[in-house]
């Protein structure tokens, strides 16, 4: 049995999004999908005293233009400071601050990414480091693309030797279940909810932060506040 997903990248994103990598044996990134304008491929949120604040990657669109997610480059050097400048100030007094910015604080402050495709899985990968999950993360391009929405996903699937392929719920809306029974491969839908507090700063409790919320405030307690991880 192999466990297969497939998912566009996302800049530092919510819990659910690391909880479906944990979930599997292997994570197909599928950045040769259009980039979208005012979606997660490129922002999120952080937890404020005023609420929730979204943090924006800056990036150059060009037009009408078929543009992936792969090929969107990162505009400009000055998001990366004025982003860890509100991740600093946001999150200097939870318990876990000086080891999570020893991991993190590289990244933005060294490392000058040009695509934004490739900030997005290092990010990725060094969370999924921190929590411990061993999930093999692939790119779509490793494989052959073809054509079909469905089609695409389940070739997809097979050429990693996949026998079970685990969908977002949202995806029910236009997924053809049978071109994966056609190759014996088994359709499951991943669910998002039930998901318990934790010990979060301010008031009203918000799930769908970026997962800096949970490492600044657990740390490695974390995956307790997960469902795929192990603790």
């Amino acid at each position: 049995m192999k466990k297969i997903a497939i998912l566009q990248s996302n800049y530092i994103p919510w819990k659910g999004y690391f909880d479906m990598i944990a979930a599997v044996d292997e994570f197909i990134l599928y950045d040769d999908m259009q980039y979208t304008r005012r979606d997660w491929r490129n922002r999120n949120q952080i937890k404020t005293p005023q609420g929730v604040q979204w943090l924006t990657v800056p990036v150059k669109v060009k037009g009408k233009y078929h543009q992936t997610i792969r090929e969107t480059e990162i505009d400009g050097i000055d998001w990366s400071e004025a982003h860890w400048k509100s991740i600093t100030q946001n999150y200097r007094r939870t318990p876990h601050f000086e080891e999570i910015t020893a991991l993190f604080e590289p990244m933005y402050r060294e490392r000058k990414h040009t695509y934004l495709s490739a900030l997005n899985r290092e990010l990725i990968e060094a969370v999924c480091a921190y929590l411990g999950i061993k999930t093999k993360i692939s790119n779509s391009w490793d494989y052959r693309i073809i054509e079909g929405k469905t089609e695409r996903l389940a070739d997809l699937c097979a050429q990693a030797e996949g026998t079970e392929y685990i969908s977002g719920p949202a995806a029910k809306d236009y997924i053809e279940e049978h071109f994966f029974t056609e190759r014996d491969i088994k359709l499951n839908w991943f669910e998002y909810t039930g998901y318990p507090e934790y010990p979060q700063r301010w008031s009203n409790f918000v799930h769908g932060v970026s997962i800096f919320d949970l490492l600044f405030n657990c740390g490695k307690d974390a995956p307790h506040y997960m469902k795929y991880v192990c603790p």
